[in-house]
Parts: structure tokens; C-alpha cells; sequence
């Protein structure tokens, strides 16, 4: 009987242990579905977004390049599209982080309406980028871009409710910032705390009351504030005599910006590659969840990261230990004041004066070009140092008319009496002012008696010439018909003398 029941319970035994083998199947697909759905459900998605917010110059297209791992950025204009390439290495996956770029020219704001929607407001990080290089106006150009960002979500009209639980969301996620370690698990819930951003897996829990001058001006976006071209520190302490307290002061109020809008601050410089991958890394943090286990870092003036949610006014006040020459509520301006421009004086362009001779050479060049012939002066007619010109001899001797009796005497007395009058001249009296000619009238005393002798000579022939008409001239002839006797006498007849 004993072996009947045990050949009779061993089929039952059978049956049971096949059952229990078909529901460890079952639950075996059941956990790989399963574990196929939950990837499925956990990709990187590809809505998400960035948006560049700053003036012209200030690196954002350097910026974005460095974080794109491009050599040579293209700047554009306007608003302009980039993306990055993003992994998630732990999970095996990969996605395209949009970027937007506003031109800094604030005409082009009204572009805000295509990059940051009601439909994208949700997925968009905001990016205020400011440069170094202008630390003078970094608090006016925060402000003013913070007002321009504050006016287009006006202008999107979102449901009150449904920004007021952005702001909320924005809210919680600063009060839940827990300073990442090196120690953390790898699948610790602190290293993934931002992996859903949509408020999916959010804990409704009790907001607690913020600290001093936190979220102020909550706008429901996640912002951060990046400070570019902080290498230019070096050369503001040269050239600027910035000291230490100067950038502390510049540091306090940035850091009272961030705190107003929930904001975390980096520093970074990408010629010198200060604080780029960490600037990646945080922005894949805050958006797509991955880890990040980098604590803020104050101690370098030029490489600041303060993460969103670590700050407060407590800690901005050890700043305030360093500044002597300054107090930490004094206005901006009025101790970062911007370099004195000097107004460019134009110069008129200074004329070289040509020298002098050179100047009257050429000047006597065009008089001489414009003056009428000179003719040669016989030193038997007249004595050195005298020319006789036209405008002379026009001046000296009247135009003379045949029809008047008078007008042949009249022209010889005017020549009888210039001859007259050289030969009654002082002997060291010298009309020339030329020096050889002045050495040939004093020093040849025989060209002297021949000058005197020949202008004897010449007064006796027109003595005679006065008693004898001219052959050619009639009373009879008609004015068309005379013939003018020459003013002066013909320099070919001097050898009659």
C-alpha cells in the first residue's frame, strides 16, 4: 500500500513542480517586459532647450562653440540655432540639446517668440552670458536682459496657475539642492534627482520659507549666469589698478543677482579653458539629470561655480571682510566706474614749408615764363644794369601821331633829355643791382668815356634830326596810310655810333 501511494503521489508531485517552472517563466518575461518598458520610458528627450542671453562681444558664440567642441565658431546673426550632442554613457543613449542665440541688438527681442514658447517654456534653461572685459556695465546689461526675458513671458500669456506652478517647481528644486560628493552610490536618488523635470516624479511636499533675497523675482525658469573672458582679470590688475576687493565687490552683487532669480553662477574663460566641461556638466545636470559631483568652488576669482541652491546672503557676506576702500551696499557704478574715453582731437595735417630760395626760383621761373621777350641790351646804348622793358619804353615815349607836327620833336626830346640826364649822373651812382655790373662800372673808367662818348654822339644825331623832315611822312597822307616811328632806336643801328 505504502508503494502504491507513493507510485500514485509522484505524479502529483511532478505536476506541482511544472507549475511552479511555468510561473518562474512567466515572471521572468514579465521583469524583461518590464525592464524594456522602463528604458523605453527614461530616454533623453528631445525637447529640451537653451537660451543665450547677452550683448554683443560678450563669447556667446565662443561659449557654445567650446561646449560644442568646435575650433572655429561662425558667428551669426539675429537668433540663431545650434545644438549639442549629449550621451547619457550610464544608460546608453544619446539626444540633441537645442540652443538658442539672440543677437545682442535689442531690436531683435521681438525673436524671443520663436525660441521660447507656452509649449517650450517648460524645457528651456536660460543662459545670461556677460563678459569680463566691460566689468563696469555686468549688473546693467544682467538687469536688462533679466527685463527683457520678463517681458516677452508676459507677452506669451500663460494661464496664472500654470506659471505659478513653474514657479513653484523652481521653488522646490532650490530647497532641494543637496551638495554632490565624491562618495555618492552610483544609483543613489541624490545623483538623479533632476532626471524628470516635468514634475512627473516630484514629492509633494511642504515649501519651506526661502532665505534673504532668494527668489525674489522667480520667473519659472531655470537660469545661470555665466561670467566669460574672466582671464582679462590679469590685465584689468595691470592696466586698471583693480585689486582683489575690486572683483570681490563685482562678485557680491553678480551673486546677489543669482540669488534674486534662483540662478547659478560660473566663471569661465575658454581661451584658457577654465570651467567649460564643468559648464556642460551642470547644464546636462539641471536638465537631463546626470551627476554631478562638483561643489561650488569660491576660492579662484577666476573660476567661480556656485550652483543653484548652494548660495545665500550669509555666505555672500564673507565677501564683505575684503573690502576696505568700499562698502557693499555703495552703488555699482560708482566704485566699477567705466575708463575715462579721451575724445579724439583731429589734427589737421601739418604743411612742410618749401624752402625759401627754392620757392622764389620757381616763383622767378613763372614770372619769366609770363613776361614778354626780353631783348638783348647793347653796353654801348645803355649802361649796365639798366633794361629797358616794353612797359618802360611805353611809359617813356608817348605814342606819336604823323598828323601833328609836333609829335616827331616831342619823342626826340624825350630821348635827348634821358641822355642828358646819364651823362650829368653822379660817377658812383648805380642803378643795377647787379654785383657785376656794379664792379664793371666802378672799376673800368675807359668804358665810362666811351659811354659818355657815344651818348654825345647819339644827342648830336637827333640834334640834326630835328632841322630834317622824314622822307616818308607827308601832310597829305591819310592816318591809314602813316607810319609810326619807332619808339626807341634800333639796336642793329649801334654800330653807326
Amino acid at each position: 500500500m505504502e508503494r502504491t501511494l507513493e507510485k500514485s503521489d509522484s505524479p502529483g508531485f511532478s505536476m506541482n513542480d511544472k507549475e511552479e517552472q511555468d510561473e518562474k517563466d512567466d515572471n521572468l518575461w514579465t521583469s524583461i517586459l518590464s525592464e524594456v518598458q522602463t528604458r523605453g520610458s527614461t530616454k533623453l528627450p528631445s525637447c529640451k532647450s537653451v537660451l543665450v542671453l547677452g550683448d554683443n562681444e560678450s563669447g556667446k558664440t565662443t561659449l557654445i562653440a567650446k561646449l560644442q567642441g568646435v575650433e572655429d565658431p561662425k558667428k551669426g546673426s539675429g537668433l540663431e540655432y545650434a545644438y549639442i550632442d549629449v550621451r547619457d554613457e550610464y544608460r546608453e543613449d544619446h539626444t540633441r540639446l537645442s540652443v538658442w542665440v539672440l543677437d545682442g541688438e535689442p531690436s531683435h527681442a521681438h525673436l524671443l517668440r520663436f525660441a521660447l514658447t507656452p509649449t517650450s517654456f517648460p524645457h528651456t534653461l536660460v543662459m545670461f552670458v556677460v563678459a569680463m572685459t566691460t566689468p563696469w556695465s555686468l549688473l546693467e546689461q544682467l538687469e536688462n536682459w533679466a527685463t527683457v526675458l520678463h517681458d516677452h513671458i508676459d507677452r506669451l500669456k500663460i494661464p496664472p496657475d500654470q506659471l505659478q506652478e513653474y514657479s513653484t517647481q523652481c521653488t522646490r528644486r532650490w530647497q532641494e539642492y543637496v551638495d554632490q560628493g565624491e562618495d555618492l552610490d552610483l544609483d543613489s536618488p541624490l545623483r538623479r534627482t533632476s532626471r524628470n523635470l516635468d514634475g512627473e516624479d516630484g514629492v509633494d511636499g511642504d515649501i519651506f520659507p526661502l532665505g534673504e533675497g532668494v527668489l525674489t523675482r522667480n520667473l519659472g525658469l531655470d537660469i545661470v549666469v555665466v561670467v566669460t573672458k574672466t582671464d582679462y582679470m590679469s590685465t584689468l590688475e595691470k592696466e586698471s589698478d583693480y585689486r582683489d576687493e575690486y572683483f570681490d565687490f563685482i562678485q557680491q552683487w553678480i551673486r546677489r543677482f543669482c540669488l534674486q532669480y534662483g540662478a547659478g553662477l560660473f566663471y569661465t574663460s575658454a581661451k584658457e579653458d577654465k570651467n567649460c566641461d564643468l559648464l556642460y556638466k551642470y547644464l546636462t545636470h539641471r536638465i537631463y539629470g546626470f551627476p554631478f559631483r562638483t561643489p561650488a568652488l569660491v576660492v579662484e576669482k577666476d573660476a567661480v561655480l556656485i550652483p543653484s541652491g548652494w548660495d545665500s546672503m550669509k555666505k555672500i557676506s564673507i565677501l564683505f571682510e575684503n573690502m576696505q576702500s568700499m562698502k557693499p551696499d555703495d552703488y555699482y557704478r560708482d566704485v566699477i566706474a567705466p575708463p575715462v574715453t579721451r575724445k579724439t582731437v583731429t589734427r589737421e595735417s601739418e604743411i612742410q614749408a618749401e624752402e625759401e630760395q627754392s620757392f622764389l626760383s620757381k616763383q622767378l621761373a613763372l614770372l619769366q615764363q609770363g613776361a614778354p621777350p626780353m631783348r638783348p641790351e647793347s653796353q654801348m646804348r645803355s649802361p649796365a644794369g639798366v633794361q629797358k622793358t616794353g612797359d618802360r619804353r611805353i611809359q617813356g615815349s608817348p605814342s606819336m601821331d604823323p598828323t601833328k607836327p609836333g609829335a616827331a620833336g616831342s619823342g626826340e626830346g624825350v630821348l635827348a633829355n634821358f641822355f642828358n640826364s646819364l651823362l650829368h649822373k653822379k660817377t658812383g651812382h648805380d642803378l643795377s643791382t647787379s654785383p657785376a655790373a656794379a664792379a664793371a662800372v666802378q672799376h673800368s673808367p675807359v668804358d665810362k668815356a666811351a659811354m659818355r662818348s657815344d651818348a654825345a654822339a647819339e644827342l648830336d644825331r637827333l640834334t640834326r634830326k630835328k632841322t630834317t623832315p622824314h622822307p616818308l611822312i607827308t601832310l597829305n597822307s591819310s592816318p591809314s596810310n602813316s607810319i609810326s616811328p619807332p619808339s626807341t632806336p634800333d639796336h642793329n643801328n649801334s654800330s653807326e655810333c
